[in-house]
């Protein structure tokens, strides 16, 4: 697919199907978490393995968590699951955080927060559910099984901007920034959703996104 526009504002999208014209477009194209490649991953996908501790944390009240990442989301996410979760397992393959330090000192003085250093994640087992997670550590190369019912990976997610790339402007993540409108580095061109620069990426923000970004739309048409 390929996007071009003409002096008359008219945008032009280019598909195998042929070509669309509009006056105005929202760029809605999500975005892919990024995924750790190891066994177990896949084959309990929402049966114990989730991309949003927000989204599913609830699912494991009083429960065991683990966490893998070391960046704000990862902190974040700790933090959330230490309110539901009894314990929650923190696993970085590094000795320090690039997570703010603020978050990083909130979740060192939470009691049920264990921070799980110099590792990376070698397999995720369970049966029907999770139950465990292998953990090796980078240094000495020795492998320990974690007790738990759930991991969260936060290890960031990968917008699915590619094809936008030229036509507007994106973040150095591949994100397309917007203004308060939604409205992107061209005119009539307007972004929603997880596509999108923003702070949180969540079904419901998406979905406010989109009513936002349709009521501008037909706002710039009428304008124009």
């Amino acid at each position: 697919m390929r996007i071009r526009e003409k002096n008359n504002g008219i945008k032009t999208i280019v598909t195998t199907n042929g070509e669309y014209r509009a006056k105005a477009l929202i760029l809605a194209t999500g975005a892919f978490p990024k995924k750790l490649g190891v066994p177990g991953e896949e084959e309990f996908a929402a049966k114990g393995v989730s991309y949003c501790a927000t989204c599913d944390g609830a699912f494991f009240k009083n429960k065991t968590a683990t966490v893998v990442g070391g960046g704000d989301t990862a902190l974040e996410d700790a933090l959330f699951l230490s309110a539901i979760c009894k314990t929650v397992y923190v696993v970085h393959r590094r000795d320090t955080f690039r997570g703010a330090k603020h978050l990083y000192n909130r979740a060192k003085n939470k009691e049920n927060i264990r921070f799980v250093l110099n590792s990376t994640v070698s397999e995720i087992v369970g049966e029907n559910t999770v139950t465990g997670v292998k953990v090796k550590n980078v240094k000495n190369e020795t492998e320990t099984l974690i007790d738990t019912n759930a991991v969260f990976i936060a290890i960031g997610s990968t917008p699915d901007s590619g094809v936008f790339k030229g036509f507007v402007k994106l973040d150095k993540y591949g994100y397309v920034i917007t203004d308060k409108n939604l409205q992107s580095s061209v005119s009539g061109v307007f972004a929603a959703g997880d596509v999108r620069q923003k702070t949180l990426r969540q079904i419901i923000t998406a979905a406010a996104d989109g009513a936002e970004s349709v009521y501008n739309v037909q706002k710039f048409i009428f304008e124009h």
